[in-house]
């Protein structure tokens, strides 16, 4: 199902983009299935039947909808309309009713100060303008003891010179927004934010980070 009563303004280039490749993204396969099955199975540890999931930037879904079966209710936002389309269909098929998938971008999305116990960011730190905004916003969305999981690439790891190209890209429109910052950066990042960093683990080298904060109980 889709809650329609959150009605931002999704008129900014990145929200064009993921609208025009959100067909050929759904159709693309994962990358590295074991890293992705892996990262699955680290989250769904985490997991219990009673708690509240959120997750930001979740593409079309397959994410959420994977975790679902574990968790009382999952709410899932992105700012693509057709991703979120594709999201809703996936859901039908699969028949999964306890995810609401709405259209909303994290920096102006409320969510009552301690009232999550997970939150996901897939794929998604490194395409926002201000992550740093983004983590203090989850770290006070998220229950005492909560956790947040993601996974993201770190491009200032093999790619510095992304920062030069990087906005060239975008102002042709063949990329979206990317930031380019290390590994240590985020942690040091999600760390002065005030987790407990858990878990952290990279496939391989110029791979994404996979990580989990805890907010202190």
């Amino acid at each position: 199902m889709t809650s329609t009563d959150y009605t931002p303004d999704m008129t900014q280039p990145s929200s064009r983009f993921w609208d025009k490749i959100a067909d050929r993204y759904a159709r693309q396969p994962v990358k590295d299935e074991a890293a992705y099955q892996e990262k699955l199975q680290i989250t769904q540890s985490y997991l219990q039947p009673d708690m509240k999931l959120f997750e930001f930037g979740c593409g079309t879904g397959t994410t959420a909808l994977t975790h679902a079966p574990f968790v009382d209710r999952i709410l899932a936002i992105d700012i693509s309309a057709r991703m979120l389309e594709i999201a809703e269909q996936k859901a039908q098929v699969a028949g999964v009713d306890n995810v609401v998938f709405q259209r909303a971008a994290i920096d102006d999305y409320a969510v009552p100060d301690n009232s999550i116990d997970v939150v996901l960011g897939m794929s998604i730190l490194h395409l926002l303008a201000d992550k740093d905004m983004a983590i203090a916003k989850v770290h006070n969305m998220l229950k005492p003891g909560g956790v947040f999981v993601s996974s993201t690439v770190c491009l200032g790891n093999t790619m510095k010179f992304f920062k030069l190209i990087g906005p060239l890209g975008r102002a042709l429109g063949v990329l979206p927004l990317l930031k380019v910052f290390t590994t240590q950066e985020l942690v040091d990042n999600i760390k002065a934010r005030g987790f407990d960093i858990e878990h952290e683990w990279s496939p391989g080298k110029g791979t994404s980070v996979f990580i989990v904060a805890r907010k202190p109980a």
